[in-house]
């Protein structure tokens, strides 16, 4: 039987990034293993994001996994989103914020228009899963995930907005 995991949980969102990331808890052993200069096996390693009785995952190891999910572009954000989860259990707000372009966008302004309307519409959907949740006045996991990811998406786009506004603000009036 396969165990629901939650990024509520912080282990259960590491677990979930390596699970994605390409050649799964394997290959993530095997990175571990050369660069530890350790031994790690792939079941021990799944043990340990698992939190089976017994085991345990060390600060240094969660790092290295970070480290190693950033190399794939299919788990870049979503090698800390363990880091996230963490932090929500101790009211702490943390958000991964992909980097800018090289010198920003050639019209800040353009990109801030676009990033208003996909706040719109990311709030849209926040909203329509809100009431959705809340029409049995119980929250499932698999709704508090989909909440979770959407309030996420929603703070990183204000985020993203923010520098446009900052670099559109110092940029000179009337430039090409």
């Amino acid at each position: 039987m396969t165990c629901q995991r939650s990024d509520i949980y912080w282990r259960d969102a590491l677990y979930s990034a390596v699970s994605l990331a390409p050649g799964n808890v394997q290959a993530a052993a095997a990175w571990l293993s050369d660069r530890r200069g350790r031994s790690i096996t792939g079941e021990s390693l799944r043990k340990k994001l698992r939190g089976v009785e017994g085991e345990s995952l060390s600060m240094e190891m969660a790092e290295l996994l970070t480290e190693y999910l950033q190399q794939f572009v299919d788990t870049e954000s979503r090698a800390t989103d363990w880091i996230a989860s963490l932090g929500a259990q101790f009211n702490l707000m943390v958000d991964y914020v992909p980097p800018p372009p090289p010198g920003g966008w050639p019209d800040e302004l353009a990109a801030m228009r676009n990033k208003l309307l996909e706040l719109s519409e990311l709030t849209g959907k926040l909203a329509g899963a809100g009431r959705e949740a809340l029409a049995d006045r119980a929250v499932s996991i698999t709704e508090a995930n989909l909440m979770q990811d959407l309030s996420r998406e929603v703070r990183t786009l204000c985020f993203r907005f923010e520098r446009n506004v900052n670099r559109a603000a110092t940029q000179p009036v009337g430039r090409d």
